[in-house]
Formats: C-alpha cells, sequence, structure tokens
C-alpha cells in the first residue's frame, strides 16, 4: 500500500512538473538570503498587474520563471507578491534573462543580463541621474538664493535651469532617436517626454522602425501623440 501511495505521490509530481508552462522568455537568477517565500513574474495586462509564473523557494534561493513573450514590454519580478515595497522592474524579451539580487535590498540595486532593452533603459537611466542631480543643486541654489534675497541670482538661477532642462529634452530625443529598433525607445518617449514639444515628439515618433511602431510602447505612444494633437485643435 505504501509503495502504490509513494507512486502515486511521484506520478502527480512528474505530472506537474511536465505541465510547467514554457515560454521563449527564461528568467533565472539567484536571490541571496532567499530560503523561503515565493517569487512571482507579473507583468500589466490592461491597468491589471498580472502573475504569469510563480515559484517557491524553500531552502534554495535560485529560481526559474517563464513567460511568452509577443513584444518586449516591462516585468515585475516581487518577493511574495509584494508589489509596492519589494519589486525588480525590468525589461521582458525573447531569451535568457538572468537575475541577481539580495533579500535585504531586493529591487534595489539588481544585476540583471540578457535584455537589450534592459541594458537600453539602464543606460538611459545612467544619464538621466546626472539631471536629476543637477537639478537637486538648481534648487538648494534657488533656496539659498531666495533667503538671502538675492533677486538677481535668483534669477540667473531660473534661466539656468530653463537651458538644463532644455539639454535634458533634447539628449532624451536624440537617445530615444539612436535607440529607434528596440522597444525601450517608446517606453521612454513615454515617460520622459513629457515637457518635449510636439515636433520633438513627432521626430521620434517617425523614427521608429515599422516592428517598433507595431509593439505595445510604440502604439502607446502613437495613442498618446494622438491625443496631444486632439487636444491642440481644440
Amino acid at each position: 500500500m505504501k509503495k502504490i501511495i509513494t507512486l502515486l505521490v511521484l506520478s502527480i509530481l512528474i505530472a506537474a512538473c511536465s505541465s510547467k508552462k514554457e515560454g521563449n522568455m527564461i528568467v533565472n537568477g539567484q536571490i541571496k538570503g532567499l530560503k523561503k517565500g515565493t517569487l512571482y513574474l507579473q507583468k500589466m495586462k490592461d491597468t491589471l498587474l498580472v502573475s504569469v509564473d510563480s515559484v517557491a523557494l524553500l531552502g534554495n534561493d535560485t529560481f526559474v520563471l517563464t513567460d511568452n513573450v509577443d513584444s518586449p514590454v516591462l516585468y515585475y519580478l516581487t518577493f511574495d507578491g509584494n508589489t509596492t515595497n519589494k519589486r525588480i522592474l525590468f525589461f521582458g524579451e525573447q531569451g535568457s534573462i538572468t537575475i541577481n539580487d539580495k533579500v535585504e535590498q531586493f529591487g534595489f540595486n539588481p544585476e540583471i543580463i540578457g535584455s537589450k532593452n534592459q541594458e537600453i533603459l539602464d543606460n538611459y537611466k545612467e544619464y538621466s541621474q546626472r539631471f536629476q542631480n543637477e537639478r537637486l543643486e538648481f534648487m538648494k541654489k534657488d533656496f539659498d538664493a531666495k533667503k538671502a534675497k538675492d533677486l538677481e541670482l535668483v534669477k540667473q538661477l531660473e534661466l539656468d535651469y530653463q537651458k538644463l532642462a532644455r539639454r535634458r529634452v533634447l539628449f532624451t530625443t536624440n537617445y530615444a532617436i539612436n535607440n529607434a529598433g528596440f522597444e525601450a525607445s517608446p517606453y521612454i518617449a513615454l515617460t520622459e517626454m513629457y515637457d518635449a514639444s510636439l515636433k520633438m515628439l513627432d521626430t521620434v515618433n517617425n523614427s521608429f522602425t515599422a516592428d517598433i511602431k507595431k509593439s505595445e510602447y510604440g502604439i502607446r505612444f502613437q495613442e498618446y501623440l494622438d491625443n496631444i494633437k486632439k487636444n491642440e485643435e481644440k
């Protein structure tokens, strides 16, 4: 009887393993220090965040998750379903992607290898952070100048800040154009070109390849552009 039960359990496990969803994107890696818990691979579907795969870690901090990717989009790697405080955001695409992190600093500075779109996004963020640091410096100088009632300096800082804003927009525009063959480009345009002129937005949109225009973020960027034009006609 025990042998029968054992064989039954084994057959159930084998069936479960064989029915494990397979996809054209494999996400694997290690979350150091995570000995017990569940990792979820999630993505946005319409306006909802849905789980496409999950794995329970019991005494082992390595993982393998998978999904079918039609067009590269952003995915979330979450721990025990926590999508607010602890999550890793990355560009998913066909192929093998390796993500390594530590449970204590989950999502803070993960190592992500294998996604070209993620590489493009990370490079942009590195440059964007420099603009952000300069912006913070301007804010401090502006605060000090106003506190000292130095109106001349306040005026000069306003002019310098406007130049910084224009440089940031111009850099983002050129970066999106230079990477127009990747899905990360319309995503960057959508999230970072909020203060760009309609002419710049059109220029970026016209630089996209046919495949990128048909991608999820390419379509959303076109809709964003169409809405701006429609509002300007009113």
